[in-house]
């Protein structure tokens, strides 16, 4: 650096020993021990692969982990039982502990946990120092200006930060809610229509065996020409498309069973069985004229499904979003301390800032936050249409189940019954048509299978009504929330 006093080093450091710079090495490091350090967390794969695959079931380790749970499950924990098989109701408290998109879901929840603990804050003092050479010849070239500025908001901008951030912490709770309340309800529907399957497949296994027989017995019959033979090749044809239909059965079931251990973060080969049920695990609503008014059943679900819940303190979010913009405009006031060497003369003084709002007035961002606002409440009003048709779906399909599955097991099982036990006495006693028995056989099969379907679809309706009025547990998340307000 050409043209500096070569004296100037030794005059800085006994001159300013205790005064600009004197500053700067105890504040700083002051300031340092606040900060925190900086570790490395690598990826562990092979440890979260071998626990998946060798993950067990415990009814201790599952009652546990509810126990840390603000909300409690559906079923006393002591009377989880898993030796027997998962129940479907076991099921769901499996998912709920262990299922890999609840899990991040819950991170997700920490993290807003972590933010709102720091929400808030002052904003950090700042260290500044200005140093500046005159440039003629004095004995003391130098002025230096150390100064510690402070951000004083007399706007409320921190009040209203702390209230952004508890109304995004609710949301990020009924998040969470949200999501293990729908996913109670995909365990529910993928458990019955694996149920289901396994059910089919059952059936259908037990009559190609009652086939195998017949189809043996006929086709002797017709080699001593005691049978047309194209009535026993019918024997032989329906016992092959049966057979041939029960690789697509096999297929369907363990491919709702994979899509089941999904759902329950278990690995595809995790020795864990599982129990079929087509009952629904709450109490089935009725379906016709027992049915409660429309009017009370939309004001349930307006006060008690999660999704409308969640949208309403999103709503909350957007208000608080908009008070913080709006505190914006003033902006905070900033001072502090200022000292200043000017050529060997000390002086002491205070700096202050505080920014007009004649320009930009934090437009802008109030301008969005105002159409985020109107957006969120037109979110709510759109959602909450969705979910009313969705219901009225719903129970039209439970009526319509319930009835067919009512008329079959009233009016055509009987009938089935009685015909097959005709055409199977008329047989025996060598007076009766194959064909007729056959079809009888058949008619017995496709009833099962009716009854069946009708059953899974009865218990998928009763189940997405149940999902749509939501529970009552998600009053006490919102009533804190709405304090707020």
């Amino acid at each position: 650096m050409d043209g500096i006093d070569p004296a100037f080093k030794p005059q800085f450091v006994v001159e300013h020993r205790n005064r600009g710079r004197m500053a700067v090495w105890v504040v700083l490091p002051m300031a340092m021990l606040g900060c925190q350090s900086y570790e490395r967390a690598p990826l562990d794969r092979a440890a979260h692969r071998a626990a998946w695959h060798n993950r067990t079931l415990s009814a201790a380790d599952l009652g546990t982990f509810v126990a840390r749970l603000d909300r409690a499950p559906a079923q006393p924990t002591s009377e989880l039982d898993l030796a027997d098989g998962v129940s479907l109701l076991e099921g769901q408290l499996v998912a709920l502990v262990y299922n890999p998109d609840l899990r991040l879901v819950r991170l997700a929840l920490e993290g807003a946990e972590a933010g709102a603990a720091h929400a808030g804050r002052w904003v950090d003092p700042i260290l500044q120092l200005d140093l500046l050479r005159i440039t003629e010849s004095v004995a003391n070239p130098w002025v230096i200006t150390p100064g510690l500025a402070f951000s004083l908001p007399l706007s409320g901008r921190l009040s209203a930060e702390r209230g952004l951030v508890e109304a995004s912490l609710t949301v990020a709770q009924l998040e969470v809610f949200e999501a293990e309340w729908d996913l109670r309800l995909a365990v529910e529907r993928t458990w019955i229509e694996w149920s289901a399957a396994r059910i089919r497949l059952e059936e259908t296994e037990r009559f190609v065996a009652s086939l195998e027989s017949l189809a043996s017995s006929t086709a002797e019959l017709a080699a001593r020409g005691e049978l047309a033979r194209t009535e026993a090749a019918l024997f032989e044809l329906e016992r092959s498309q049966r057979r041939n239909e029960l690789w697509r059965l096999g297929g369907e079931g363990a491919d709702a069973e994979q899509r089941l251990r999904a759902l329950l973060g278990l690995a595809p080969d995790a020795p864990v069985v599982l129990t079929p049920t087509l009952d629904p695990v709450h109490e089935q609503p009725p379906a016709a004229a027992d049915t409660p008014s429309t009017t009370a059943a939309f004001d349930l679900l307006e006060a008690q499904n999660p999704s409308l819940a969640r949208l309403r303190r999103e709503h909350e979010v957007t208000e608080q979003a908009l008070r913080l913009e709006v505190a914006k405009q003033l902006g905070d006031l900033t001072f502090g301390p200022l000292y200043e060497s000017d050529a060997g003369q000390g002086r002491i003084g205070l700096l202050a800032a505080l920014p007009l709002p004649f320009f930009n007035a934090n437009r802008r961002a109030i301008a969005e936050a105002r159409v985020d606002r109107t957006l969120a409440a037109a979110a709510y009003e759109v959602e909450y249409e969705r979910l009313v048709g969705r219901w009225a779906a719903a129970r039209a399909r439970l009526a319509s189940y319930t009835k067919q599955r009512v008329e079959l097991a009233r009016d055509v099982v009987p009938l089935v019954e009685r015909l097959l036990q005709d055409s199977t006495e008329l047989m025996r006693l060598g007076e009766g048509s194959s064909l007729v028995l056959l079809e009888s056989l058949m008619r017995a099969h496709q009833t099962k299978l009716d009854l069946v379907d009708s059953r899974a679809s009865e218990a998928l309706a009763s189940a997405e009504l149940a999902h749509l009025i939501g529970p009552s547990s998600v009053g006490a998340l919102t009533e804190t929330a709405e304090d707020l307000e």
